[in-house]
């Protein structure tokens, strides 16, 4: 398979843009799976604690980005359980 690839690259030198940003596309999409599987409030791997989120601290900012929001100015809205 790699030998007809690297064929097709040599006959037709204008596919290496598209091979480049199709293999970043493909990284890229799988680091930020890597990334919600791992570090999202909302998946729980562990079998002993299955409501990790009722640990978090209000001020803890678990979004990649937000907009105009001070996460340490919050205060908590809710009972603990």
């Amino acid at each position: 398979m790699l030998a007809t690839i690297r064929k097709q690259l040599r006959n037709h030198p204008a596919l290496i843009p598209l091979f480049f940003f199709i293999g970043g596309g493909t990284l890229m999409s799988g680091m930020y799976l890597a990334r919600l599987a791992l570090k999202s409030p909302d998946v729980c791997w562990d079998r002993r604690n299955p409501e990790p989120w009722n640990k978090l601290d209000p001020t803890y900012q678990y979004k990649f980005f937000a907009i105009n929001m001070d996460y340490s100015k919050l205060k908590k809205e809710g009972p603990d359980f």
